[in-house]
């Protein structure tokens, strides 16, 4: 039995004789599946990489219990890497999809193989012998970030993929009403456990920005939501399109600021890419982002504060549901940490410690 990573047989979420006949539906390839192996890289949704007819393929499709609509979020994926094949964002090439969940129990999508590395699980020999080739690979993240904030919604036809009217104005409400939802978790060490979190919210609501320039963003974008090709500092893809919407994209920017480790490697977010030397600070991502877009960058402090506080807000959420003893307590204390520190993060840039 070949096992996911946690720890779910993947032949239970995908039955390959009935692949096979959807694929000889769809004309792609004759024969038998052969060597479906299971990639690493995500928490939820399932990767599996597989060959017929002499090409590979890398299927995805969504848990047997998702904690979001599965079928929805496949939906999007397909929507969004469709729409992105005449662009330059870097992004794994959409094959075919099935919206029809008789086939597998769920829709899921068909796409083209990334021959590249997730950097925060494992570093080749040349990327982690060489500090310059480390400093480029932060530079392609900014590259990658300002590349997709460059795409036309109305061009690429997805204008309509997320409410734009009010974006930045809900931004603290929705994320406040999430914190004070905690409340119901019974032991959960509240609001008070949590530093400046309240002065945070005031500042962001006190400074939000008149106007932004509506755009396409990820939504989760950071260093392990990317995979580097195997010969160089590029990107080979942005990966996990699940979060994506039509927004303002500088939150992806802002976001990459959040979770971009301290000098010493010391971590936000998810985890540092080992050797770290050589990477780039975050002023030179933000240099870099400029060189590539056209978007007004003064109020970036403010993007990467409202990324702290809404982050830090979602890691709480598992804190609390731990004290309630509805998930790891380890998990829960790692996490509140981490929420610990974004917030201190987010005091220092707006008390220009940063």
């Amino acid at each position: 039995m070949s096992k996911m990573g946690n720890g779910l047989d993947w032949q239970a979420l995908v039955d390959i004789p009935r692949l096979q006949r959807w694929m000889d539906v769809e004309g792609l390839g004759e024969g038998p599946i052969s060597g479906a192996q299971p990639l690493s890289g995500g928490t939820q949704n399932l990767l599996l990489r597989l060959h017929r007819s002499g090409r590979d393929y890398v299927l995805r499709r969504p848990p047997l219990h998702p904690r979001m609509d599965g079928n929805g979020t496949m939906l999007r994926e397909m929507r969004v890497l469709q729409a992105l094949a005449d662009t330059d964002v870097p992004h794994a090439g959409f094959i075919a999809g099935c919206k029809d969940a008789e086939v597998l129990g769920s829709a899921f999508y068909l796409m083209e193989p990334i021959e590249g590395f997730n950097a925060c699980e494992r570093m080749p020999a040349l990327h982690a012998g060489d500090p310059a080739v480390r400093h480029a690979m932060g530079i392609a993240l900014a590259d990658g970030a300002a590349a997709l904030g460059q795409v036309d919604l109305a061009r690429v036809g997805l204008s309509d993929l997320g409410k734009v009217e009010g974006f930045l104005e809900r931004q603290v409400p929705r994320w406040q009403a999430l914190l004070h939802s905690y409340e119901e978790f019974a032991g959960w060490s509240g609001t008070q456990a949590l530093g400046d979190v309240g002065a945070i919210g005031r500042w962001l609501e006190q400074r939000r920005p008149p106007i932004f320039e509506p755009g396409l963003m990820h939504g989760d974008y950071h260093l392990a939501n990317v995979m580097f090709r195997n010969d160089g500092p590029q990107l080979g893809a942005i990966v996990d399109w699940e979060m994506t919407t039509a927004g303002d994209p500088l939150l992806d920017l802002g976001w990459m600021l959040a979770t971009w480790p301290d000098a010493d490697g010391a971590a936000t977010g998810p985890d540092t890419p080992k050797p770290w030397s050589g990477f780039p600070d975050a002023d030179e991502l933000i240099a870099r982002y400029a060189k590539g877009s056209q978007r007004d960058l003064s109020n970036v402090q403010w993007y990467a504060v409202l990324a702290c506080y809404k982050l830090g807000i979602v890691l709480e959420g598992t804190h609390a549901r731990a004290c309630a003893g509805k998930a790891s307590r380890e998990i829960g204390v790692q996490l509140h940490q981490a929420a610990l520190r974004l917030f201190e993060r987010a005091s220092q840039w707006i008390e220009g410690r940063r």
